[in-house]
This record gives structure tokens, C-alpha cells and sequence, in this order.
């Protein structure tokens, strides 16, 4: 596991002696120090160097789950988790770095990132919708067709089978693992079209598309309801499947991918409680009302191929 090692010290140039009116500040220099690196280092500790605060930053798309379980999990053990939305690959850097504790992310690593000893967990699974204006009469797109929206090859709503009205693209920003996530399972070595406004979360693609008759976006499953929100979307269904959590874990719907945290290494302290508790059953409720798929339909789903291979032996 690499680890960056703090540079020495300047030795102290001899010479003339320090001028008093500095001495107050120079007082205050290791008091500074300490408050900076524990504003750095993620987190605070207690006497015996075990961490009671600890930060998690990344995606926009995981961060419900963080804060609720941030939550939940102070009101349990007393340890505070502090929570920010930057972007997946923004919270990586961040425990590259040492400034965060733990990474949430909606897409897997890359090439470089893999390159450090991060540990990966999935805590959930999840689906792309595909949102339009509630007006517009498309109700579904292939993959092939999506693709080629998303390139800039088909760039009007009658090619479509829809109106005489010019398609709006709407993507997300290069930090976004949902970006990301689409551009590998969608665009599959196509670039995506430079004329599509960019927008840097969740909310502002289902915003900008809830209020734009042409427009199309792709946010996760669980906000395409939003309990915050005062104008809807309307999803289409993608080589004719619905973007549904049932279809998503079953594997009908062809836009999914697995949500993440990672960690410098095997979590320790209260990064390791917490994240166990991300995967407890105290969470299971929570990740299903959020609209993602939890950990534990895996097990269920395992638990009923192993049933039907008994009876059919």
C-alpha cells in the first residue's frame, strides 16, 4: 500500500534573532498545524488514536445512502460521519490523497486508480434511466439508437418516431461515475456529442429535463422519483425493458452498475464500523426506498437458484 511520507523540516538558518512581535504568532504555529491536519487527515481522534469522525465524499448518486446511514449510525455509536457529494472520481482522489476516509462511488476503478491498494466494497446496486420531458410521446430507445443520440448521429425526435423537434442532450461532467458508467456500457468507444450541455449532478440533468420539451438525460433509478423535486420526468424503456429494480437485478434492464466504496486499504476503526453497518439489515430499508437494490437480494436470490437446483436433483 503506498503511503506519502511527510518532507522534513527546513533546518533553522543561524543568524539574527527572531523580532519579538512574531513570537505570539510562532506560539500558535503547532496549534495551527494540528487543526489543519485533522481537517486534512478526515477525521478526529480520541486519546488512544482511535478516529470518532471520520469523511466520506464522491458520488452524487450515493450520497443519499451515505447521509442517511451517516445518521443513523451517529445515533448508534456516537461516531460522526461527515458527508460531501464532489463526484466519483473526486472522492477517489481524496483517499488517494489521505483527505477523505472513505470513497463513495457509482462506478468501478480505473486503470490508474487501481494502481494504488484500494479496497473495494459494493454496497448496492443500480440502474440508469433514461428521463425525457413528460411530454414528449417516445417511449422507447435501443441501445443502438441511444448510442448514436448520445454521438449526435440522430439529433431530432422524428427519427425516433417522435415530433419534428430538435433532441436536446444532456450529460454530466468527466468527474461523474454515472458518466462514466454509461459511456462504458452505451457509448462503448464512441465519443459522446461536445454540443450536450454538461452539468455537474443528479439533480441538475433531472431538472434541466423535467423543464425542456426536447431534452434527454440519464440520472439513477432512484431519483427518478424524487420527494423534493416539483416537476417530474418520464423514463423510457431501453430494448423494451423498464428501468426497474426488479428489472435491474434480474439483469432485463441493460443499463446497471454496481455502487462502491473504497478505502485506503482494508477499512479500519469506525470506516470499517461504518460500512458494516451500510451492510446491515438497519440499511436494508433504507438503500430499497432510495430506489437502489440492496446487497442482500444477492443472498435471497442465491438462496432460491440453490433451492431450485435441490429440487430439481
Amino acid at each position: 500500500m503506498r503511503s506519502s511520507k511527510a518532507g522534513k523540516g527546513k533546518p533553522r538558518r543561524k543568524g539574527h534573532p527572531r523580532p519579538r512581535r512574531l513570537c505570539w504568532l510562532l506560539a500558535l504555529v503547532p496549534l495551527l498545524l494540528s487543526l489543519t491536519l485533522v481537517g486534512c487527515g478526515g477525521g478526529s481522534e480520541q486519546s488512544g488514536g482511535q478516529k470518532t469522525t471520520i469523511t466520506v465524499a464522491g458520488s452524487t448518486t450515493v450520497l443519499p445512502i451515505a447521509e442517511i446511514a451517516a445518521e443513523k449510525f451517529q445515533a448508534k455509536t456516537g461516531n460522526q460521519v461527515l458527508v460531501s457529494g464532489l463526484g466519483s472520481s473526486a472522492g477517489i482522489e481524496a483517499v488517494i490523497s489521505g483527505t477523505a476516509d472513505i470513497a463513495s462511488s457509482s462506478r468501478d476503478l480505473t486503470p490508474e486508480e487501481a494502481s494504488h491498494e484500494l479496497v473495494s466494497t459494493v454496497i448496492a446496486h443500480d440502474g440508469i434511466a433514461i428521463i425525457v420531458n413528460d411530454s414528449n410521446p417516445v417511449q422507447n430507445v435501443t441501445l443502438d439508437q441511444l448510442r448514436d443520440i448520445y454521438a449526435g448521429k440522430i439529433t431530432n425526435w422524428d427519427e425516433l418516431g417522435g415530433p419534428n423537434m430538435a433532441i436536446q442532450l444532456v450529460n454530466r461532467d468527466e468527474a461523474s461515475g454515472t458518466r462514466e458508467a454509461f459511456r462504458s456500457i452505451v457509448m462503448r468507444g464512441e465519443d459522446f456529442d461536445r454540443s450536450a450541455a454538461v452539468l455537474p449532478g443528479t439533480g441538475q440533468v433531472r431538472d434541466v429535463v423535467s423543464r425542456s420539451a426536447g431534452a434527454i438525460g440519464y440520472i439513477s433509478i432512484g431519483f427518478v422519483q424524487s420527494d423534493y423535486a416539483t416537476t417530474t420526468v418520464k423514463t423510457l424503456t431501453v430494448d423494451g425493458a423498464e428501468a426497474t429494480k426488479d428489472n435491474v437485478s434480474s439483469g432485463a434492464y441493460p443499463i446497471s452498475r454496481d455502487l462502491y466504496f473504497f478505502t485506503n486499504g482494508d477499512p479500519q476503526g469506525v470506516a470499517h464500523d461504518y460500512i458494516m453497518y451500510v451492510l446491515s439489515d438497519d440499511m436494508t430499508q433504507t438503500i430499497e426506498d432510495a430506489g437502489y437494490i440492496p446487497i442482500s437480494w444477492d443472498l435471497t436470490a442465491s438462496s432460491g437458484e440453490a433451492a431450485q437446483g435441490g429440487d430439481g436433483q
